[in-house]
């Protein structure tokens, strides 16, 4: 996504449009320029890296569209890492010893690493050489860390991705978003969903499969404090919901007038023929490495019972719950497993409530002992479900003593 000072938009009333580049001959020339600049760049530092793109910029009106196609390729293209010999912290405390024992004069620099050098090779038991120690000494600072890989995107791909961040960043501001999902296959509800927990949003989802969903997300102006990070997570929810096919979008926004300070109130609408393309894969997420980890640690488990992701839509009076798992047994059994690790206390009383509502008796909550529950109000006498209790990780010998107890 895009930083604040390079989203670019206007108003039409108070309806927010963001600024976006159309895949014209003009727009991918620029494109594969930028492309081109930081394939010439790989092994080379990020302060080199930097010049060029200074010097493709020049005076050009247009320098936070060029600034937002390099801040792209730099966050989601490429890696780099810091090449030297020996962490830098400590090679400086070695250099820095030996340079206290002599003279600063210019002619013990060289003397110095090239006993560095030397030393470093023995202890190494590889060449290092007293230009590697001169390049790794700050090599830890962010403009000399080297460009080591870089994948580059198709010129379309890259002003895709362009168009999508500016629209991202329409979210960062916004106090409710309201999403009409309807007429689509459950798969794509579900991934969805699955979306909306792995960012961990405060959602509240009412409607069905048949008729479709809306779906009501508390934005980040909406909060006590205005939080950057929550405001981050719903722009990332955006990729999700073009997969989807049919839906719709209204977000409420708020911000301050930059010259008179005023509260300025905002809104945006977004459907789902509107131009914009995904870079997630269509594939189901993990909501979080908790559940990441469990899913490794049961493939280690010897036992009967199958771990699948796949799992149906649960109905809820006006809502729907989806349950991480589901647990198969060869003799027919099975059971649904919930992850419960997310402390807002608004969070847990909905979860519980759903929880309290579905009509299954096959249900399993794992919860973590940090959470809070006595200050979320939540009593386990109320909840049909089997409970397993966890601290850092999910035991699957836990999930299987309650299944089987």
């Amino acid at each position: 996504m895009l930083p604040s000072d390079l989203l670019m938009y206007r108003y039409n009333g108070e309806t927010v449009i963001p600024k976006r580049l159309s895949l014209e001959d003009k727009a991918i020339a620029l494109a594969h320029t930028y492309i081109n600049c930081f394939q010439e760049c790989l092994g080379k530092t990020a302060r080199q890296l930097h010049e060029k793109l200074k010097d493709l910029e020049g005076d050009s009106p247009d320098y936070r569209v060029k600034r937002g196609l390099a801040h792209l390729l730099k966050n989601s293209c490429s890696t780099f890492e810091i090449i030297s010999p020996l962490d830098p912290e400590l090679l400086r405390k070695q250099v820095f010893t030996e340079a206290a024992n002599s003279l600063p004069i210019p002619q013990n620099r060289h003397k110095i690493l090239e006993t560095i050098a030397i030393n470093l090779s023995k202890t190494l038991n590889l060449e290092v050489l007293p230009n590697q120690i001169e390049n790794g000494l700050y090599a830890d600072l962010q403009e000399n860390r080297i460009l080591t890989e870089f994948e580059p995107p198709t010129p379309e791909a890259l002003i895709h991705r362009y168009n999508l961040s500016q629209v991202q960043g329409i979210f960062y501001r916004a106090s409710q978003i309201i999403i009409h999902a309807h007429r689509n296959v459950p798969g794509q509800y579900k991934l969805l969903f699955r979306y909306l927990k792995l960012f961990q949003l405060m959602a509240y989802i009412e409607g069905d499969a048949d008729t479709g969903f809306t779906i009501t997300i508390d934005g980040p102006t909406s909060l006590f404090k205005a939080s950057t990070r929550y405001g981050l997570a719903i722009a990332k929810v955006l990729p999700a919901l073009l997969h989807v096919s049919k839906w719709s979008l209204k977000a409420k926004l708020q911000s301050r007038d930059p010259y008179s300070g005023q509260e300025k109130t905002g809104r945006f609408s977004l459907e789902s023929h509107c131009g914009l393309v995904s870079h997630y894969p269509p594939g189901k997420p993990y909501d979080s490495m908790l559940e990441a980890s469990f899913v490794q640690r049961w493939l280690k488990t010897k036992t009967d019972w199958r771990l699948e992701r796949e799992v149906d839509l649960v109905p809820l009076p006006g809502s729907v719950m989806i349950p991480d798992f589901r647990l198969v047994h060869p003799d027919g059994r099975n059971f649904l497993l919930e992850i419960v690790g997310y402390w807002r206390p608004e969070y847990l009383q909905k979860k519980f409530w759903q929880v309290s509502q579905a009509e299954v008796d096959n249900l399993i909550l794992a919860v973590s002992e940090r959470l809070n529950l006595e200050k979320a109000g939540v009593k386990f006498s109320d909840v049909p479900a089997k409970i397993v209790w966890f601290k850092d990780k999910l035991s699957p010998a836990a999930v299987l003593e309650v299944i089987d107890g």
